[in-house]
């Protein structure tokens, strides 16, 4: 399986008078904007999901939202897992993926999580990367139990907007 983490766009600051409960935080306009473009460039990269998950906090599913919206995915059949929270368990997501036929997936998610996944995904005990706003994390998923995986790609915001234009 091709498997894809993508992380939420620029959400409004918790410091912010304004700022909602940390689940209902939301994706600035200047957020929004730049998903849209890292959404471009994941179009670029030639991804077809069968299936787009997202953790179900406000500004993942935004983002898991735009990204359907470019990748013409049906916004319809997001799949909302607790699994992609920022502080969930690797194995907990890999339990829900090995349940799925799929060929490609994208997972919409947080920090520390995702970078703790793609740890996991190929043995290590320590983060080996740091997935900025809107950057892609892309690993070639060999089996889910034990998960064992190769990263086969790391992409800044700034690459992903880079190969939409």
């Amino acid at each position: 399986m091709k498997l894809h983490l993508f992380r939420h766009g620029i959400a409004i600051d918790r410091e912010d008078p304004a700022c909602p409960s940390e689940r209902d935080r939301f994706l600035t306009p200047k957020g929004i904007a730049k998903t849209q473009a890292a959404a471009h460039g994941l179009r670029a990269l030639g991804l077809k999901p069968n299936v787009i998950m997202t953790s179900p906090l406000l500004r993942a599913v935004q983002t898991a939202e735009i990204a359907c919206e470019v990748l013409g995915y049906p916004v319809k059949k997001l799949r909302q897992s607790e699994a992609l929270t920022a502080d969930a368990k690797p194995g907990d997501l890999f339990d829900e993926l090995s349940g799925l036929k799929a060929e490609e997936v994208i997972c919409v998610g947080h920090a520390p999580n995702l970078d703790e996944v793609i740890a996991f995904a190929i043995g290590s005990h320590t983060a080996v990367t740091s997935l900025k706003k809107a950057g892609l994390g892309s690993l070639e998923m060999e089996s889910f139990a034990p998960p064992h995986g190769t990263i086969v790609g790391i992409y800044s915001p700034r690459a992903l907007r880079f190969l939409a234009d």
